[in-house]
This record gives structure tokens, sequence and C-alpha cells, in this order.
């Protein structure tokens, strides 16, 4: 069963220049997007810097305005909710965010930071009991209870970011977007945060859209993965299947980009290389996003955005290619 659905979700910014602040363009930031992620499952999500990740994330915690679309949270659609209906939906869905040093207000104690939640929707009564909690929490993602008397400063990247899963944990979400949560750790410290990930999913049950550069942590962590490029998702299948054919020319690319540990395989296998500059989301190309750079592009590429659709049983593809003249 689904617990986050995106149906046809687009987000546009526009761009003003001038000292009359004039909109003189728009950035389709993300545009037409559907995806879904299942209860206790990790959708993977990978791409580009600035292919509209990030923006699709907070478009699904509703951070940011929708354009168009619907956004469902076990049914429910959090784009027509406001006030304490919204207030309520944010219980279910939570948010840890890339960089652990700006992400925890320096001013804030542990206590106060992971408590902030709690405060909010009045989930605990006293001190005593806000203070169990948190320990509770803390010790959940591995610190200790102590550490809640402590400010931010006085802890790593990591042990930070572990603060910041703790604080997402504490309404008991359902899902859980994580945006880029190891990107800015150290090799030895990510593989310690992934685990502790995948260990809450296992105990917890709990659901994660997953964004991600780091290909071999998608891979470990995720059950689906999604692909996109410049705001559109182009490839959409189970881990296994997408790692072991991938069939749009930018996840390819994307995988033979990764370096193979055995150096007989690395010098024998096939290399697929992309010419030129990724296209500015100010200013795409007409038709699919990636012919610019694809080697495979041919006529019906530049005129035509290809739809995403089923070419194997739940591996979807939006590419021309297999309809090449």
């Amino acid at each position: 069963m689904s617990l986050l659905e995106l149906h046809d979700v687009s987000v546009h910014f526009p761009v003003r220049r001038g000292w009359l602040q004039r909109i003189v363009g728009t950035v389709k930031a993300v545009d037409s997007v559907t995806l879904s992620v299942e209860a206790g499952r990790t959708l993977g999500l990978v791409g580009e810097s600035g292919c509209g990740k990030s923006t699709m994330a907070r478009a699904a915690l509703r951070l940011i305005p929708l354009t168009t679309g619907s956004v469902l949270v076990d049914g429910v659609d959090v784009a027509k909710l406001a006030g304490k209906a919204l207030k309520a939906a944010r219980r279910s869905m939570q948010m840890v965010f890339q960089d652990p040093y700006a992400s925890l207000d320096p001013r804030m104690t542990v206590l106060d930071i992971v408590a902030e939640p709690l405060d909010t929707h009045n989930l605990v009564r006293g001190d005593v009991e806000r203070r169990r909690r948190v320990g509770e929490l803390l010790e959940r993602v591995g610190l200790q209870a102590a550490a809640m008397r402590r400010y931010p400063h006085e802890f790593s990247g990591g042990q930070r970011q572990r603060i910041g899963i703790a604080r997402a944990l504490a309404l008991g979400p359902r899902l859980v977007v994580a945006d880029e949560p190891v990107s800015a750790l150290d090799t030895s410290i990510r593989c310690q945060i992934v685990n502790l990930l995948a260990e809450l999913q296992r105990d917890l049950g709990v659901a994660y859209l997953f964004i991600a550069h780091d290909l071999a942590v998608v891979r470990h962590l995720s059950h689906d993965v999604a692909v996109m490029v410049l705001g559109r998702v182009v490839e959409r299948a189970p881990t296994a299947k997408l790692f072991a054919a991938p069939q749009h020319p930018f996840t390819q690319a994307l995988l033979a980009a990764v370096p193979c540990p055995d150096p007989v395989v690395e010098r024998a296998r096939k290399r697929l290389r992309l010419v030129g500059e990724p296209p500015s989301p100010l200013d795409p190309p007409s038709g699919c996003a990636f012919h610019p750079r694809c080697p495979h592009v041919f006529d019906r590429c530049r005129s035509e955005t290809p739809l995403l659709r089923e070419r194997e049983p739940g591996h979807e593809v939006a590419c021309h290619l297999d309809r090449a003249p």
C-alpha cells in the first residue's frame, strides 16, 4: 500500500529581474512528476545537482507550495490542508536535512532541539516526561541520554546527524524524507548513518524518500529507485532491476561513472561518456531534456517529450529509444 503518492506534481518558480522585479521567465524545478512510496519501504531518488530532487522533497512535505498536482499521505491530500489540519498531518511526515551543521540551532541544547516537535504538538507534560522522552530518542539513535545537556557545537558531524534523526523520529512519523543525509559526512561515518537508517526502518516500519548522489548508498538502502533529469522522472524500477539493467541512457551513464573495485573488470567494461554540460533550467531544451547529451538522440527526441511508461513489469522509462525509426 502506498503511504506517499505524488500525482502530476509541478513546482515552478518565477524569475524576476530589474528594479521593478518583473517576471521574465519561469524555472520548472519539478515538472509533472508522479511517484509513490510504499509503507515501510525506501524510494531512492537520484539525479544531477539542480535536477529538482530537493524541491520535490520539500513539496512532498508541504514546505513549499505546489504549482499543480496533489500529494497524498495515507490517502489525504496534504496540498489542500491548512491550519490545524496541516499541523496534525505533519506528525506523520518528517525530514532529515543534508547539512548537520546548519540544521541544528547552535543556541539551543540538544534537549530543546529534539523536544521541539514534542512541544509544538503538546505531546509531553512536564520536564520529567520531556527529558525521559528525549533520552529515549537519543539512545535510539546511538547517543547517550546525557548528551541532551550539551550544544550542537560539541558534537561531530555524524553525531549531529544522529541528533537530527532523533528529532525527526520524535513524533513517531510513518514517512521520513531524507535529503542527502550523508553527503556531508566522512565515508566511515556515512556507513554508520546508513546502517542506522536501515535499522530504524526494520524496527519502526518507517518509510523513506531517500535523496542521494552516492549510488552505492542508494543501492544499499533503497527498495526502489527513481532517476530525475531536469525536473522530470526518466526511469523508475526496483533497485536490483535498475542496477542490473538500466534502460534510460542517463541512468546507464550514471552507473557507468561508478568505479568498479576490480581493476580487471574496470578496464574491460564499456564506457558511456556524456558530452557537454547539463542544460540550464532557465532555458531547458525542447523535447527530451536529456537529448543535447544523449549518444542515441534522433529527431523525435528534439521535438517530443517522452512520457514515463512501463517497458517491463515494475520498470518504467521515459525514452523514445525503443521507438526509434
